[in-house]
């Protein structure tokens, strides 16, 4: 069917899985450090609005970890039941980096999340604060390990082949492996540009609809100051990571690039635009700027960029699936860039709040940092191939041979399971945003807190808390 073989269908349902996957995680990871910040500045500064928008977003973290979590469990299965081969070989590396992310950081996130949710007024202030960063270490903690097996595919180090099986001889190499920093820093940093996007762009939401108070001015006034200063980070990441890439894959630079050949000495072009031909080995309708690409990837002006006509025909990613994955990433950070300092412009104005065109700029660009994600995470994975293991293991050894049947009913499976589960998870997550934050303005309250009288924190519900906040304030009357 369209020409896919049962190999071409368990790539499919990995991808989908992962695609379905990497964005929960993504939002946890710059959740729980953004609720960090937020009760941090609460108990500095006793301000309210940020005790309002920790209860509201961490509603939104519980759902979201939930997903992740279960997203998770799924797509570990599938290394034993799809890539059997790939665990057989590699296993003995990637088997216990991902015991290390159990044991170091999902046991930790597990351990302080209660607390963190159900413990506002049970704990003291302090200890609920612990909780809340210790939450927020995990998930950079479940980063680390999880980068580090992946980047190790990217870039083995650390190894011995013995009998056809992988055997580490060196953890430190294994696990610090030559793209590890550079894929740690730069998937961190998307996630909390990300998640800024989505602050933003639900704070833009609220205020469009004519819904214009403290919280919700904080949330966009936050999400905007961490766009500007991290979109431009973001990019210095991906320049340094691009770099290291050239330097141990070649070949994914080159079809990142659509660069299929150099003319002698000449420096390489930058392809903006074109339709890399896999078949016809050149890229249709280039549009191409002399020396810059030389200039980007070698940071010099006459060093050339490896073509794809060095590397065998079966050793060449996919140029044209990882060619424009690649330009929808670095065109959405642009854009984010852009809006960032669109932002800086608009507060020096004083109209950051009131202007229309960038509050819709701001609404639409809500899931741009989520998209940014998965292009990135297509060009990496896809850039790797044919290999599973970079060099080592192509990825056509490493399937468990399953038939064409029985991916197409597994995979037809996961999509309408996934659809089904996780759309309801993201509809209610979605309608939780749309409540936006319960403030307390006017009221008979006291501040509240961790060990104090109040309204209990309910983070899985969207239900109207009038009888809830009524009951709260005669409890803070009385007192």
């Amino acid at each position: 069917m369209f020409g896919l073989e049962a190999l071409d269908l368990a790539r499919i349902q990995f991808a989908f899985t992962i695609s379905f996957h990497i964005l929960f995680p993504a939002i946890t990871i710059g959740l729980a450090s953004y609720l960090a910040v937020l009760e941090g500045l609460w108990l500095k500064t006793r301000d309210d609005t940020y005790r309002d928008l920790y209860h509201f977003w961490s509603k939104i973290f519980a759902v979201n970890f939930g997903m992740g979590v279960v997203s998770g469990l799924v797509m570990a299965y599938q290394f034993g039941t799809n890539w059997s081969r790939f665990s057989d070989f590699a296993g003995s590396v990637t088997g216990p980096l991902l015991t290390y992310e159990v044991l170091t950081a999902f046991f930790l996130e597990a351990g302080f999340l209660g607390v963190m949710l159900f413990g506002w007024n049970k704990v003291g202030r302090k200890l609920h604060f612990f909780s809340t960063v210790m939450v927020a270490i995990g998930t950079l903690i479940s980063t680390f390990w999880i980068l580090s097996s992946n980047s190790w595919m990217q870039t083995p180090q650390g190894y011995e082949i013995v009998n056809g099986q992988v055997i580490p001889v060196d953890w430190l190499a294994v696990i610090f492996n030559p793209s590890f920093p550079y894929r740690l820093a730069h998937m961190a940093v998307a996630a909390f540009v990300a998640t800024a996007f989505f602050v933003g762009s639900s704070a833009a939401w609220h205020l469009l609809r004519g819904r214009d108070n403290p919280a919700i001015r904080r949330m966009l006034s936050m999400a905007m100051w961490m766009a500007l200063i991290v979109a431009p980070v973001q990019a210095v990441i991906g320049d340094f990571h691009g770099l290291n890439t050239l330097k141990h894959q070649p070949a994914k630079i080159a079809a990142i690039e659509g660069h299929w050949e150099n003319v002698g000495n000449e420096p390489t072009p930058l392809i903006l635009f074109g339709w890399p031909d896999m078949k016809a080995e050149k890229t249709r309708f280039a549009v191409e700027i002399p020396y810059l690409g030389s200039l980007i990837l070698t940071h010099s002006l006459d060093k050339q960029v490896p073509a794809l006509k060095e590397f065998p025909p079966e050793d060449r990613p996919n140029s044209t699936i990882v060619f424009w994955s690649f330009r929808i990433m670095v065109g959405l950070g642009m854009l984010m860039i852009f809006t960032g300092l669109w932002s800086l412009w608009l507060r020096k104005r004083d109209t950051l709040y009131t202007s229309r065109p960038f509050l819709y700029l701001a609404l639409w660009m809500g899931p741009s940092g989520l998209i940014a994600i998965l292009a990135g995470w297509f060009t990496t994975e896809i850039g790797r191939q044919p290999w599973v293991v970079y060099g080592l293991m192509r990825t056509a050894d490493a399937s468990s041979g399953h038939s064409f049947v029985q991916m197409s009913i597994t995979l037809a499976l996961f999509v309408v399971v996934y659809f089904s589960l996780f759309g309801v998870g993201i509809g209610y997550m979605m309608r939780l945003v749309r409540k936006g934050p319960v403030t307390n303005e006017g009221a008979e309250t006291s501040h509240g807190g961790p060990g104090q009288q109040r309204t209990p924190a309910r983070p899985l519900s969207a239900a109207d808390d009038d009888h809830d906040a009524d009951h709260g304030t005669r409890l803070n009357k009385g007192n």
